[in-house]
């Protein structure tokens, strides 16, 4: 009676303990993440974005459907954190995976194709490993938020690189899901898109030559070009960043008044200024080029602002590599890569978020920035060369003779070179006490100290630059050297920039999340595959044999007894 009495009283405790966590439940809410790398685990600024409205959210993920493993691993990912999502949201979050080739035959996979790519959706194409061979099989790596009648499209396959495997880059496109996911589903909510402004007729790089930081830059914000002549004060207000990438032409006071002008209103600028005119393309059609300082008529603005970029050139023992002809064999020319102590990688440092986890960045006939004493300005450098490299001031005779050279690395040992500079704070008016200049009829503004603003100063124009296939002149990943086949950080860097610049909350950290992804050594694989497949077939019937044959003796010795 009292074990029966025991048992009843054990049971009706346990009805009334899952109860009460139920019920408290209902008001109490936690997660638990034992992952190494808090894979699971949402940044408190996502928490804050999604607690932020009450407008119901629907998220539809197009990546769905017969795909290949490594994007039915970021198809994973995704559904793992929406999910997160969905459960901190204190709206309703509707979640949808669709196939949106499902059960189509060609004609009408192409009307589907055409009209998603209408709204943002774009397809990739991939070869696919089949029993006939390889086919060619469409999928879509993007997802569609919408809320209160606003929708923006995501693209889930980020920082596609030709030069690496799918699992790089679907393991790259895993880690800023969370950014990708919270920055649009932000611009969604607010329905605010900043507006990035590059700057043109003073000789900038040209619309090829920046098509793709312009159209990786499209899907998240307004993004066009900037007349500085024409372009009124109205104008200036809507913008929220400028860009000024290797102008060639010297700057009118009445261009600089407009500069300063937008950076006394808080606004951002990044200057990716050539302060010397060395170009590889000068050198293989002449064979030589004597460098000059360039006149861009912004030393004064930007020494009032607390940077200066030099007239030099940075050579660097850690540098990109180039075609060189070696000669010709049975008629055809022969072309090696070959360093080129001029081209330097740029190290990011890693101290500052803006350059946090970034690879190398390629740079073309860089020159030092140094900092100037300003009050109020906090400055922190951001890009620095590698210990071997040498400056060199201008004028100098260059030649492609020079790729000959080899560096020795004694005389190269020297201090890191900055080569990028952070500036924030409320920057100093270059106009004040200044007449106007010709062209502007009336002030602008009469403060003689901005509101809070930043820029960044780097000394190479060619940062945000991309490469042009020659052959049809169709423009390649910035960030991509289709000589070496390497990808380097220049994208990213720019994203980062962006992302700071125009985002209050710094949403960047978010891109900072790295995830490791435990891929299987694939030579490892092929090479220990039957000792395997012998472990995981024979090791258990012979472990099922050995415990058969020991209970056998263990009953016979124990019952006869």
């Amino acid at each position: 009676m009292i074990n029966n009495k025991n048992k009843w009283v054990n049971v009706l405790f346990v009805i009334l303990s899952l109860v009460i966590l139920n019920v408290l439940g209902q008001y109490f809410y936690h997660r638990f993440d034992f992952t190494a790398d808090q894979r699971f685990t949402l940044n408190d600024k996502t928490k804050k974005i999604l607690t932020s409205t009450d407008k119901p959210i629907v998220v539809t993920v197009f990546l769905d459907g017969e795909l290949p493993p490594a994007f039915k691993r970021l198809k994973a990912a995704v559904n793992d954190l929406l999910s997160d999502y969905k459960a901190y949201s204190k709206t309703e979050m509707k979640i949808v995976f669709v196939d949106p080739l499902a059960g189509l035959n060609q004609a009408d996979q192409d009307t589907v194709i055409n009209n998603l790519y209408q709204n943002g959706i774009e397809a990739t194409s991939l070869s696919v490993k089949t029993e006939s061979g390889l086919t060619q099989k469409f999928v879509f790596p993007m997802a569609m938020i919408e809320s209160d009648g606003k929708q923006l499209p995501v693209k889930l396959f980020q920082n596609l690189d030709p030069g690496r495997n799918y699992e790089e880059n679907i393991n790259n496109s895993i880690e800023n899901l969370e950014y990708i996911f919270t920055s649009s589903l932000k611009k969604v909510i607010t329905g605010k898109n900043p507006r990035i402004g590059f700057t043109e007729e003073n000789g900038e790089l040209s619309d090829l030559q920046l098509n793709d930081a312009i159209h990786t830059l499209s899907n998240s914000y307004e993004v066009g070009r900037v007349n500085l002549n024409t372009i009124d004060q109205a104008g200036l207000d809507k913008l929220n960043l400028l860009i000024i990438a290797k102008p060639k032409k010297a700057f009118t006071e009445a261009e600089k008044y407009k500069i300063n002008y937008f950076v006394m209103n808080g606004g951002r600028v990044v200057w990716s200024i050539d302060q010397v005119n060395a170009d590889l393309d000068s050198l293989r059609g002449r064979g030589s080029q004597m460098v000059f300082n360039s006149n861009l008529n912004l030393d004064d603005m930007l020494f009032m602002y607390g940077a200066r970029i030099n007239y030099n050139v940075i050579a660097d023992a850690n540098c990109a590599e180039i075609p060189v002809s070696t000669g010709s064999v049975g008629g055809q020319s022969q072309i090696q890569m070959v360093p080129w102590l001029y081209y330097p990688i740029l190290l990011p440092d890693t101290l500052h978020s803006v350059v946090k986890n970034l690879d190398g960045i390629k740079s073309e006939f860089p020159s030092t920035v140094d900092s100037i004493g300003v009050k109020g300005i906090t400055k922190s450098y951001i890009l620095t060369t590698s210990a071997f490299n040498k400056t060199f001031e201008v004028p100098k005779l260059f030649s492609l003779q020079m790729v000959a050279e080899q560096p020795d690395l004694k005389a190269f040992r020297s201090t890191l070179k900055n080569t990028g500079l952070m500036l924030e704070g409320n920057f100093p008016s270059v106009f004040a006490g200044r007449p106007l200049p010709a062209g502007i009829t009336s002030p602008y503004t009469t403060a003689t100290t901005g509101k809070p603003a930043k820029m960044i100063v780097i000394g190479d124009g060619d940062i945000f630059k991309n490469q042009v296939v020659e052959k049809d002149g169709s423009p390649l990943p910035l960030g991509y050297d289709r000589y070496s086949k390497t990808t380097y950080g220049n994208k990213a860097l720019l994203l980062n920039i962006v992302d700071y610049f125009t985002d209050a909350d710094n949403l960047i950290a978010l891109r900072n999340k790295e995830v490791k992804i435990r891929l299987l050594d694939k030579a490892k694989v092929k090479i220990e595959k039957t000792t395997w497949q012998m472990v995981n077939i024979v090791a258990p019937l012979l472990l099922l044999i050995f415990f058969a044959i020991f209970q056998h003796y263990y009953r016979k010795y124990k019952y006869a007894k």
